[in-house]
């Protein structure tokens, strides 16, 4: 299928026919390109073709390859916005198809007025916040924001991230030597709809530091600001 790229194209993946074509019409009306599949293993085949697309709406219950399989491969090659949908809407769910690298989750049965906004929202984020940063060197670790990877000179090992861890360190590259607060990363990184613990940001501080520095308990790298925030130096 071939699509005019100054019109947002929208790759929907949906094996339920009724919820596929009600999904397909719908984001017609409100002027989206849509290619719609309903197959994981053909799903599958996109990856090579994912620059033709804006974002992907994907369904985790598929025949033959599951969601969350198409979103850990869609990811090796692409920062695609990815909006699950799942008949199941549990934390544990949610907390999964994140981090894999989705975008945004929404639970079966859903909404119609709420899926488009969750679309125009992800469609707006990508436009402001289009990837600046490509690759970013930390100690001995080169992060490369586009195909979500850490890769070590020293241990010569790869990393696949999250789409939050990244765009987490991708907060800290752009203000780097700056404190960072938690307001701050709240609003950037887990929006308005979330309320995570300082707690839940304090873990992803400490992940950074067995990642990327030599001794986690001494870091060089990665600091925690008491009462204020977080800085990357």
């Amino acid at each position: 299928m071939q699509f005019i790229k100054s019109v947002k194209n929208i790759l929907v993946i949906e094996d339920e026919n009724s919820i596929g074509e009600m999904l397909k019409l719908n984001l017609e009306l409100e002027n989206f390109n849509v290619e719609l599949i309903a197959n994981g293993k053909v799903a599958l085949q996109k990856q090579t073709e994912l620059d033709n697309f804006d974002l992907v709406i994907l369904d985790i219950m598929l025949p033959e390859v599951s969601g969350l399989d198409i979103c850990k491969a869609f990811r090796r090659s692409s920062a695609i916005p990815i909006l699950f949908l799942s008949a199941k809407g549990t934390t544990v769910d949610r907390v999964a198809g994140l981090k894999l690298g989705a975008s945004d989750y929404l639970a079966k049965p859903f909404d119609l007025e709420e899926l488009l906004l969750r679309v125009s929202i992800l469609l707006g984020r990508n436009r402001q916040t289009a990837v600046t940063l490509e690759k970013v060197t930390i100690g001995e670790s080169t992060i490369d924001f586009l195909t979500y990877e850490v890769y070590s000179s020293v241990l010569r090992t790869k990393q696949v991230l999250s789409k939050r861890e990244i765009d987490l360190l991708s907060l800290f590259s752009r203000k780097r030597g700056l404190v960072v607060t938690r307001d701050e990363i709240l609003d950037e990184v887990w929006g308005s709809d979330n309320f995570p613990t300082p707690r839940t940001i304090d873990n992803y501080i400490l992940g950074f530091r067995k990642l990327f520095e030599l001794d986690a308990k001494n870091p060089q790298f990665f600091f925690s600001i008491r009462g204020v925030g977080y800085k990357m130096q």
